[in-house]
């Protein structure tokens, strides 16, 4: 049984640490390099960093915040938010970002994750798709939840993993904040059509919605207010599981 990777998925606005609920109202968390040295503290697989302010106000990545985190970060880290060229990809894998994130411009000109993939390597493209269950079917929305795109996100999955992405960030927006719980219709519908890793991200509460949401096709979890939150009544408290609780819910191999 190989470990399951379990990440925190943590948002910037304006370099500064926040957490929404279903992609509105956000609320003030801290510092993020903070944050980053006690992830290190705690050993965690990886990190994810999504600049939601970025793409909603056509401003270009902030290249001394990534910096910034990159020069803490002990572990693997995925950034997005604001990259729509080669060369801003470029800069930012050169900070030592492993992988970076396309969300709404991978919508706008689908070649561009083909483009960097060549130049890059798939392992190096995350897709974001965050969807939205609409009264049937779901849709991909963009611009940090604003712009519905018209395309549901099975076919974009299908479409960005054959341009050259090499993992899929699935996000549901309806439970993004909630804490009740993945979409686990959503993360099926996905993982069963693609072949590269999807990360399920949006609504975990508990270890065991992390392991459902395995159970239901993702390869990976990534989670927000469970671990930026003390409990549902959300007290601030970057933590994480411990490797006990993630054991016992196999989400890595039982000590033999």
């Amino acid at each position: 049984m190989l470990r399951t990777r379990v990440m925190p998925c943590l948002l910037l606005q304006h370099s500064k640490l926040v957490k929404t609920v279903e992609f509105t109202n956000p609320a003030y968390i801290g510092d993020p390099i903070n944050a980053v040295r006690i992830y290190n503290e705690k050993e965690v697989d990886e990190l994810i960093f999504l600049d939601i302010t970025a793409t909603r106000e056509r401003s270009p990545p902030q290249l001394k915040t990534i910096f910034e985190i990159a020069a803490e970060c002990f572990m693997p880290f995925t950034y997005g938010g604001g990259v729509r060229s080669l060369d801003y990809m470029a800069k930012i894998l050169k900070i030592g970002v492993e992988k970076v994130a396309i969300n709404s411009y991978a919508v706008e000109d689908s070649i561009f994750i083909e483009k960097a993939a060549d130049q890059f390597g798939s392992q190096a493209i995350v897709v974001s798709i965050d969807a939205k269950k609409g009264p049937r079917e779901y849709e991909v929305v963009t611009c940090d939840g604003t712009k519905p795109a018209g395309i549901d996100p099975v076919s974009h999955a299908k479409r960005m993993e054959e341009l050259g992405a090499g993992e899929v960030l699935l996000t549901s927006i309806d439970r993004d904040g909630t804490m009740e719980g993945y979409d686990l219709d959503l993360i099926r519908m996905v993982s069963e059509a693609v072949s590269v890793p999807v990360v399920a991200c949006g609504g975990a509460g508990s270890v065991e919605d992390m392991a459902k949401a395995v159970a239901s096709g993702a390869s990976a979890v990534a989670a927000g207010s469970l671990v930026v939150y003390q409990g549902k009544n959300k007290g601030v408290l970057i933590n994480f599981p411990s490797e006990e609780e993630l054991r016992t819910h196999n989400l890595i191999p039982r000590e033999q």
